[in-house]
């Protein structure tokens, strides 16, 4: 058995966010390969389903992003699921926008779902990186403070464009992933979905002035 955790925030405000990629993700296996409904577990959103051979947990932790750790190791502990069982599917701002990259253990990073995680479950487990971009690199000449940018919506160019191909790559090449062939993975989704440079402009505005939740 398997645990895919997406990271992300909970509620309509959010959903558009690009820290939210990694519940975009989940969804996007979630539906392609047929789970069940979501339903409410504990702190935690959970599907069920099959990937190849192997049965899968998906779990979306409801508790806000700097507090996933906790919800994410109660479903590990209960279905008895080790670290490397665990993928952990989030949003990258130091990797490209559309690229992914996949690792076993290694360090936070500065990104406060991660480091939640690892103060629960230690970090020997998978992370699937997803890039999501600098302002700068997204938005030529952006002064867009980090936690702000990670709290913004994808623009409809990005929506439309690299974001919906990198999401259905993961989706239909998850099985690799499943399997631990994670090489295979990063290069599949890579050829299907080759990182596209966005928009030079927003069409969508800034949400400032929100709570820390990153």
């Amino acid at each position: 058995m398997l645990l895919f955790a997406g990271l992300g925030n909970p509620g309509s405000d959010y959903a558009g966010n690009r820290h939210n990629v990694g519940f975009m993700a989940l969804d996007a296996v979630a539906e392609r390969h047929g789970f069940s409904g979501w339903k409410t577990k504990g702190a935690s959103l959970i599907a069920e389903g099959r990937i190849g051979t192997e049965k899968v947990i998906a779990v979306k932790p409801q508790s806000f992003m700097n507090k996933s750790g906790g919800p994410v190791a109660d479903i590990a502990r209960f279905y008895k699921i080790p670290p490397s069982d665990i993928f952990v599917f989030y949003d990258e701002i130091d990797l490209a926008a559309g690229r992914i990259r996949v690792k076993s253990g290694g360090g936070h990073g500065g990104h406060n779902g991660i480091r939640d995680i690892d103060r629960h479950l230690g970090t020997d487990y998978w992370r699937v990186r997803i890039g999501v971009g600098r302002p700068e690199q997204v938005i030529p000449g952006s002064q867009i403070d980090i936690r702000n940018w990670v709290l913004t919506d994808f623009m409809a160019a990005e929506r439309d464009g690299w974001l919906v191909a990198l999401l259905d790559a993961i989706a239909g090449e998850v099985d690799r992933l499943a399997a631990h062939d994670e090489g295979g993975f990063m290069s599949r989704v890579a050829h299907l979905a080759p990182a596209r440079n966005p928009a030079p402009k927003s069409d969508t505005e800034d949400k400032d002035g929100k709570e820390e939740t990153v």
